[in-house]
């Protein structure tokens, strides 16, 4: 069952994602160019789990610790949380510090466990 969000934080997403680029996982799994798959979820998230090859750089941190991580603004970067609403906010945060080629994950890890999808659980 999807978590009940409030109407305020819904309305800023539907904002957010009028303003920047989504992937799906389908189109994630096909992508063949290079780009930094990032996890902003919770430390208690991804210490539950998290998409192989991801880097976890939580949402409270991200505009902090973003540049230290990905120097080159050009670079392909993929945020992906629980089910796409964080990582569209986060896009547009990235976008507005000059991030050009940001993309939000459709659907998120919620999604990617649903289709049975490999998972790694940090040790």
């Amino acid at each position: 069952m999807s978590k009940q969000h409030a109407p305020g934080f819904l309305a800023l997403v539907e904002q957010a994602k009028a303003q920047i680029n989504e992937i799906s996982i389908t189109e994630l799994q096909q992508h063949n160019q290079p780009y930094v798959l990032l996890d902003i979820r919770e430390d208690h998230e991804w210490a539950a789990g998290h998409l192989p090859e991801a880097m976890h750089l939580g949402k409270g941190i991200i505009e902090r610790d973003i540049e230290q991580t990905v120097a080159d603004k050009k670079q392909k970067i993929v945020l992906y949380c629980g089910g796409g609403y964080r990582s569209a906010l986060s896009a547009q945060t990235l976008q507005q510090m000059g991030y050009q080629n940001v993309f939000s994950l459709m659907g998120g890890y919620r999604e990617w466990c649903e289709r049975k999808l490999p998972v790694e659980v940090p040790k």
